[in-house]
């Protein structure tokens, strides 16, 4: 690896970086009063040493301390922003009494944007962006030792998931593994469950990790493997120190969805949930079909070909009958996890080593809350005063656009790169209350370190070089993308509404020029998303080298600054509405985006149905859709059809008498899955999952009254609702067609 490049490019760069250029932090930890304990990786071992810390509050004016009794130390800080003063306190509970004298004279609570102060509630992130330190600096993402979790579990006879609290249902299986390579499996069947955890533990704390990873382990592996550990009395002293866990219940926003979870956290060590970077990462890429662990495995192409699968729901039956096979299986879930966690969670490494945040937080911040976090840290650092977050206020989004609906053949896509970054650059939409200049500053770095990362790329001599780079251009790319967003961020200290409406004008302005320039040069115009367009060149544009000379031609007609690349070549397009379209590439993969193509919502049927349906039309064979449609309704009026083509499950998210209550008040609909969970007399509760299938043999049926259990269903003597599911099909039929524009009958 070019060190030098790596080292003078990047970490010298102490706005980003940090100030502290400290080696091989790996984990910071607080005592709960005022001691925080570093733990550093060298080689094989890992230390730790132990330094004061002083809590800090940022205030308006110190009248707000007067009748304040508890000792302090306030700073003036330059400059006349809002926040003019630094205010240091012995201990983080002298700092939580300080906020309760703050809201009994001010009203005021830490999340109240009109408040005289600014509190950041993680003693961690404090110490951090004091300290000017961050977290892996010399390290490579190899460096760090990465143990992997996963268990199966047992399922009392009747119901259709596991839960932790029924005494029937237990741990059959935990499966560990590591980052050298290490694996250990414990089988129930050998150990009783207590024991089972008790070796779980003996094994983490001796292999010493930095990281716990799982798929999905904050919602289901950690909270069943406490639920069982508070049964048997076995403290999960999974930290260094002997620590226990800990947990809280936490909420976690990924594009327009809020996530409730279970946070954990261990003691010297950082947990990473696959199933939660899934999604992260299918925001931008919208091509995954599911979140499980199987299907991101496949997805990514580190499933591999011996692996063992087993249903879901007959996992149980598996460890009464082969639990050899269940063990297999287990080992497989650990081994794909490790393989997911190396692709989606090397950029959070390399966040982590800029961010004063722990690889555990940095990964669930959101960007722009992160990006403040680099202000805050450098006008601390210039012990300058910091402004208020600006009261929010509307601006105009971005410019999107369909003007084609249907199928369209030879596509090309261009794209602006970085749009409203290089409209910030070009144009000086900086924050105007930014007196240290940092906003501009870290973009113009990031965006030439993102250049030369993905120069490095090109020339890397090895897998890992290649990696590296790789990482840390999609990092800068991440980063660069978040500064205009961060300009509308209510609760950033600079954010800038004025600025963030001048840079969305001016982006609607760049692309009503791009669509005009198209229209003048004979292309025809599908679909505008924000900063790129999908078109159709002119019958004379035929080759590679033509489409991209068209793309340099109307790059070279925009503003400086403002460069355009062809980001896709498309064999056909199907267009749908603004944002959900299908695309087929010259190689005959097919990509869907958009909610309305990929509703997860649908039946296994439907998807199926519809991908086959795409792929016949955008390949030309629109007539082979009706054969298509017979065969699936064929299929299923034969019951050809595993059940797991049209049933559906659901989490019970409150309990079966408040759902109860609220029928009888007519506050709520009723739903198949609490019906379901009320008829069978279990005890289900509150996050238990059912899942189910419609009955009856009419079209029309109201669901919550015409359905069964899954596991009711009888391959031998099949009685899904023929009529109600074939109706389903039209439907999906009936809806796409008109936009092929091609007479299907």
């Amino acid at each position: 690896m070019n060190m030098k490049f790596k080292k003078l490019s990047f970490h010298e760069n102490q706005i980003l970086f940090g100030r502290d250029s400290t080696p091989l932090i790996t984990a910071v930890e607080f005592d709960g009063k005022n001691v925080m304990e570093v733990f550093f990786r060298k080689t094989n071992e890992v230390l730790s040493k132990k330094e004061t810390f002083r809590p800090f509050i940022l205030l308006e004016d110190t009248i707000y301390m007067d009748n304040w009794d508890g000792t302090f130390e306030a700073k003036r800080l330059k400059g006349e922003a809002y926040y003019k003063y630094l205010v240091f306190l012995e201990t983080w509970s002298d700092l939580q009494l300080l906020l309760k004298h703050f809201k009994k004279i001010t009203g005021a609570t830490p999340s109240s944007l009109n408040a005289p102060f600014f509190y950041l509630n993680d003693p961690v992130h404090q110490y951090l962006l004091l300290s000017g330190r961050t977290l892996f600096k010399d390290m490579s993402f190899g460096d760090l030792v990465r143990c992997q979790l996963d268990i199966e579990t047992y399922c009392a006879e009747g119901f259709e998931f596991s839960n932790p609290h029924r005494e029937e249902d237990r741990i059959t299986v935990i499966s560990l593994s590591d980052s050298s390579g290490w694996e250990y499996v414990i089988s129930g069947r050998e150990h009783s469950e207590k024991k089972m955890l008790e070796i779980m533990v003996e094994q983490i704390v001796l292999r010493d990790p930095d990281v716990i990873e799982g798929h999905n382990i904050f919602n289901f592996d950690l909270t069943y493997i406490a639920a069982r550990a508070r049964r048997h009395k076995v403290p999960l002293a999974l930290g260094r120190s002997k620590q226990v866990v800990k947990s809280h219940p936490s909420r976690l926003n990924i594009a327009e969805r809020t996530i409730s979870y279970k946070k954990f956290e261990v003691y010297g060590r950082h947990i990473v949930d696959t199933y939660l970077l899934a999604q992260m990462y299918d925001v931008t890429a919208r091509n995954l079909e599911s979140y499980g662990l199987k299907s991101v495995a496949k997805h990514f192409n580190v499933a591999s070909p011996k692996r063992t699968y087993i249903e879901p729901d007959k996992l149980s039956w598996y460890y009464d009958n082969k639990p050899d096979e269940l063990l297999k299986y287990g080992l497989d879930d650990v081994r794909e996890t490790r393989a997911i966690s190396e692709i989606l969670s090397q950029s959070f490494f390399y966040q982590t080593r800029i961010f004063p945040y722990s690889f555990q937080n940095a990964i669930i911040r959101g960007n722009a809350t992160k990006i403040n976090s680099l202000f805050v840290r450098e006008y601390i650092n210039a012990k300058h005063s910091i402004p208020r977050a600006s009261q929010t206020r509307e601006y105009s989004g971005g410019y999107t656009d369909i003007f084609h609906q249907g199928v369209v053949n030879r596509v090309l896509y261009c794209d602006v790169q970085s749009l409203y970054p290089s409209i910030m650059l070009a144009f000086k939409y900086f924050p105007k209350n930014d007196e240290l200049n940092i906003f501009r500053t870290l973009l113009e770095d990031i965006k030439d370190f993102r250049l030369k990362a993905k120069e490095m790329v090109s020339v890397a001599k090895s897998k890992s070089e290649k990696m590296y780079f790789d990482a840390l251009q999609a990092t800068f790319k991440i980063l660069i993308n978040s500064f205009y967003g961060y300009l509308g961020f209510t609760y950033g200290n600079f954010c800038d509404f004025d600025q963030a409406n001048k840079v969305t004008e001016k982006g609607r302005s760049i692309i009503n020029s791009m669509v005009k320039w198209l229209e003048g040069n004979d292309c025809k115009l599908i679909e505008i998303d924000t900063d790129g367009i999908f078109f159709v060149p002119p019958d004379s544009i035929k080759t590679k080298n033509a489409e991209t000379g068209l793309i340099r031609e109307l790059s070279d007609a925009l503003p400086d600054g403002i460069n355009l690349e062809l980001a896709g070549r498309y064999k056909a397009m199907f267009s749908y509405k603004i944002k959900n379209y299908v695309l087929l590439d010259f190689e005959d993969k097919m990509i869907i985006k958009g909610s309305g193509l990929r509703s997860r919502g649908l039946e296994l049927f439907q998807r199926k149905f519809m991908e086959e349906m795409f792929f016949f039309v955008l390949k030309g064979e629109e007539a082979k859709v009706v054969d298509l449609l017979e065969k699936y309704i064929q299929e299923l009026m034969d019951h050809k059809w595993d059940k797991k083509m049209f049933i559906k499950t659901e989490t019970l998210k409150e309990s079966l008498a408040t759902y109860s209550e609220k029928i009888s008040k007519k506050k709520r609909s009723g739903a198949a899955a609490y019906e379901l969970a009320i008829k069978s007399t279990r005890n289900y509760q509150p996050g238990d999952q059912i899942s189910y299938y419609v009955i009856g043999d009419k079209s029309r049926v109201r669901v919550f009254d015409n359905c069964k259990l899954a596991s009711q269903w009888d391959h031998e003597d099949p009685d899904e609702n023929i009529e109600y599911y074939r109706k389903k099909l039209n439907a999906l039929y009936d809806k796409f067609t008109p936009f092929f524009h091609v007479d299907l009958a």
